[in-house]
């Protein structure tokens, strides 16, 4: 677990992610404002699970609860890191935290995932709405994924971090 500074006022921890956070996970997703409209169908039925959880490397940024056991987090954002290939799978903000440096923590965090890992690069298909802020964090454009009917009826650009050693 690392803990960050960041624009909020109370510190944000970054933690594994655990099976309780899958439903809080879940909301996030198909609740994200980024998916409104045209882009609802991509998120509508997507779940993720305990075993999804259990299967990737999905850490949370959180703001941490009173007791400190972790149940009373409130979560701010998390990722999902798949190693092989590598990928970063998922990456959402809630929406009352964006704007506040939560998704360049996830990145740097993920960053810092990747390398203990020994991979290289780590590829991204991101959002459209999204293309701008993968720019900022340090991800290369590599190409377009084309669209993939019903769920995704449009391409997609195609990101890559390097991951230097160190």
């Amino acid at each position: 677990m690392s803990t960050r500074t960041s624009p909020i006022s109370q510190p944000i921890m970054i933690r594994r992610a655990v099976a309780r956070d899958a439903k809080r996970l879940t909301r996030i997703v198909r609740g994200s404002k980024a998916y409104e409209g045209k882009y609802a169908a991509a998120v509508a039925g997507y779940r993720v699970g305990p075993d999804y959880i259990e299967a990737h490397r999905t850490f949370v940024a959180v703001v941490a609860d009173e007791q400190g056991d972790g149940r009373g987090d409130r979560v701010l954002g998390f990722y999902s890191l798949v190693l092989s290939p590598p990928e970063l799978d998922l990456l959402f903000v809630a929406d009352g935290a964006q704007g506040r440096g939560i998704g360049r923590l996830l990145v740097a965090h993920m960053r810092s995932e990747a390398r203990a890992a020994g991979l290289d690069h780590v590829r991204v298909v991101s959002h459209r709405p999204a293309e701008g802020f993968y720019h900022r964090v340090g991800a290369v454009r590599t190409g377009t994924v084309p669209a993939n009917p019903p769920a995704v009826p449009w391409d997609r650009p195609e990101f890559g971090f390097l991951i230097p050693r160190r």
